[in-house]
């Protein structure tokens, strides 16, 4: 409801730009050598772009949503805090939006991604790769198990060390339709002191990027676990970082 009036399932809530971070933010020093100089085009995508690929079930394996597993040699296990992370993807009107194409990727439980260009001291895991995948069900659902990242610094001030976070993307139903978003962790104090996060004007914006403790769906035991939906349009959307100006 808005304003008092329905909407129909073929309109959308405009999305509030107030509240996107400028492309020019000095405190994230990256963003003054990216940062647009000339205006921005709009381009319309081919066909080609906005169809294929599908992605169907056959293509997810069964442990391709367990980070811990996933990479491990047999009978091993990534090193770290045991989490669940879990949520749903909607649409704007609370929609669940399903059999939508979910990956996440992160750093190891010393903050340290697999990559050959990641030079932090922190030791690798031979047992933890760091991504992973999986498909929402009929009602927008989705669950991966993994290891809690931890923060790490980065060649930015002197000083400045990332908050723990994990990488989510999304597929529509073509590749030009996908999403990018990071997801962070309830009560860490190295939000409130991220350039990356400063970038976000808006405090709302920033609170749709944390995720919250979700005591109900832990084990016993055995893991934590965090919920984090995601919103795909509108004024309730999740900040995306590859479509600062609106999905």
């Amino acid at each position: 409801m808005q304003n008092g009036q329905s909407r129909t399932q073929d309109e959308f809530y405009p999305r509030d730009r107030g509240w996107q971070p400028p492309a020019y933010t000095p405190d994230y020093k990256t963003s003054v050598g990216r940062s647009p100089q000339k205006a921005l085009l709009s381009l319309q995508n081919s066909l080609s772009e906005t169809t294929g690929p599908v992605f169907g079930h056959g293509a997810i394996g069964p442990l391709d949503n367990d980070l811990i597993h996933n990479f491990a040699e047999p009978g091993a296990s990534a090193i770290g805090q045991r989490l669940i992370v879990h949520g749903r993807v909607l649409d704007e009107n609370r929609r669940p939006v399903p059999n939508t194409l979910v990956e996440f990727w992160q750093a190891n439980a010393g903050g340290r991604y697999r990559h050959k260009k990641d030079t932090y001291l922190a030791p690798i895991d031979p047992n933890f790769g760091g991504c992973g995948r999986c498909l929402t069900d009929a009602e927008g659902r989705y669950h991966f198990r993994t290891i809690k990242p931890a923060p790490y610094p980065w060649r930015n001030w002197v000083n400045n060390w990332r908050p723990a976070h994990i990488h989510f993307s999304l597929f529509g139903s073509g590749f030009a339709q996908r999403l990018i978003t990071q997801m962070y962790f309830e009560g860490d104090p190295l939000i409130a002191r991220c350039p990356i996060v400063h970038a976000i004007p808006d405090a709302d914006a920033i609170a749709r990027l944390v995720a919250a403790l979700d005591m109900n769906a832990t084990v016993p035991l055995d893991t934590m676990a965090y919920r984090f939906d995601i919103v795909l349009r509108g004024r309730r959307s999740t900040l995306f970082e590859n479509r600062l100006e609106g999905n």
